[in-house]
């Protein structure tokens, strides 16, 4: 199958699967920000982020690592190996978690200490679920495992917000459950434990995944510290109902990054895949052209139905929120754009780079952000996220040239239809609002009009070819 076309496909199966939980969960905004103060919302968000942020030093992203290694893996006896070594270091690095975290929280008796413990364990289990079913080429099954994880997350916390009326609480053991649960429903589907095998450990190959993977973690790490420091030194300044603010306004531009996401879950199988064909610039180039543009038109569509649908989700209390989404939006799409060059850096087991860059990034982060706090407020964070987002996408590129030449695109178009779609949102004039809305539209399936068509193409083959054989 063409390379291309395969990454479309698999886009799109992995899309079915996450999109339909996910946009029900944004439908939900309105109920969590009527059940949850400012302040609850706050709290909440830190610990999940606190969560993300210790998850990859906790496992060491040994499931990534997994996921690239069984993708060169040739016979079964490789992939048991693969498995094999992951497994056995996940599961060290998770029991010393638990130990000294439990220590922890009997010291301190933080009223959701147990719950943060199960909650890392949790997320230790789907990822390494997900991890496997990606690498063993199973898409399909990855997609299924998200669609049920988002619809079972959903329900629960319908349940224990609606009918127990527990707050954070509940929004916690919704995801615990339903992380759980979900791996072990993919772990029985994909047979796991066939895959776990006592005499296929194997020391030069845990040494060779754990210096694939120990990059990807302060790369990894760095994100996170971007998007954690924002949440800490804003509870540190301003209390937790200023972070509750901020946690809204990241809820609008976080549709562009899910966007990304479906496309980046493919990306990184294809962009290995791609790195053994003879003309893989011109893939890689390719690729490129469409999912910027197709990037950017999220970009200027979101910013511009933002007027109309923001005050439908978004309680009167979280109001505050609306001035900060669009320099989100737009940072968001630079983080994307970095981590596109992050697939190829991937694809060439060059890790170290993708470390060395958002380590850089996360510490102008910080300083910024510190130094903007007291004058600026929320917008100190807003802008500093901006600027070290902008900053990883600038020295990736640069450093990418040494394995490739990526086309620079030179048109004025996109310029002029961000400056004009920023300008609309700020002018309260619905009147005007709603024509720069319908021009954005416009713009973007003119940009975007042969990969539609390409994609309608493939559609329609695919469900034709599925009807023939049933």
């Amino acid at each position: 199958m063409n390379l291309k076309k395969e990454l479309v496909k698999n886009t799109v199966i992995i899309a079915i699967g996450k999109l339909s939980a996910q946009v029900l969960s944004f439908l939900l905004l309105p109920l969590y920000t009527s059940k949850l103060s400012t302040a609850q919302y706050g709290e909440y968000d830190f610990l999940v982020t606190l969560s993300v942020f210790l998850a990859p030093i906790i496992t060491l992203l040994m499931e990534d690592s997994m996921f690239r290694f069984l993708i060169d893996a040739i016979d079964s006896s490789s992939r048991k190996k693969v498995v094999t070594q992951t497994v056995l270091y996940i599961g060290i690095g998770t029991t010393i978690f638990t130990i000294i975290a439990s220590i922890i929280v009997g010291i301190t008796k933080y009223q959701y200490g147990v719950l943060f413990i199960l909650y890392i364990i949790s997320i230790a289990f789907i990822s390494l679920s997900n991890s496997l079913s990606r690498g063993l080429g199973q898409v399909k099954m990855y997609s299924l495992s998200n669609f049920i994880l988002g619809i079972s997350t959903i329900l629960l916390n319908l349940f224990f917000i609606l009918v127990l009326k527990i707050g954070i609480e509940g929004l916690l053991l919704s995801t615990i459950i339903a992380n759980i649960a979900t791996a072990l429903v993919m772990f029985f589907k994909l047979k796991f434990f066939k895959y776990v095998d006592k005499n296929s450990i194997d020391k030069k190959l845990m040494i060779d995944m754990i210096r694939y993977s120990i990059p990807l973690v302060p790369n990894n790490l760095s994100w996170i510290i971007i998007s954690m420091s924002d949440r800490l030194i804003i509870n540190q300044f301003l209390g937790d109902s200023a972070n509750g603010i901020y946690s809204i306004a990241n809820k609008f531009p976080y549709i562009l990054n899910t966007c990304y996401g479906f496309f980046s879950t493919a990306w990184k199988e294809s962009a290995a895949k791609i790195l053994k064909e003879k003309d893989k610039e011109e893939y890689y180039n390719s690729i490129y052209t469409d999912m910027k543009k197709f990037l950017f038109a999220i970009v200027i569509c979101l910013i511009s139905v933002m007027p109309f649908i923001f005050p439908i989700f978004i309680n009167e209390s979280f109001s505050e929120a609306y001035v900060y989404i669009p320099i989100l939006v737009i940072a968001i799409y630079f983080s994307n754009i970095s981590n596109f060059y992050g697939g190829i850096f991937s694809a060439y087991k060059n890790t170290k780079i993708m470390g060395t860059t958002t380590i850089m990034a996360a510490i102008i982060n910080v300083v910024f952000n510190i130094a903007l706090i007291s004058t600026l407020k929320i917008y100190a964070a807003v802008i500093s996220s901006l600027i070290a987002n902008f900053i990883i996408y600038v020295y990736r590129r640069i450093v990418l040239k040494k394995y490739m030449n990526i086309k620079k695109s030179k048109k004025l178009g996109p310029i002029i239809m961000i400056i004009i779609s920023i300008v609309s949102y700020y002018s309260n004039n619905w009147i005007f609002q709603l024509f720069i809305l319908i021009l954005s539209i416009l713009y973007s399936i003119l940009i975007n009009y042969h990969f539609i068509i390409s994609l309608k193409t493939s559609l329609l083959s695919k469900f034709q070819t599925n009807k023939i054989e049933h």
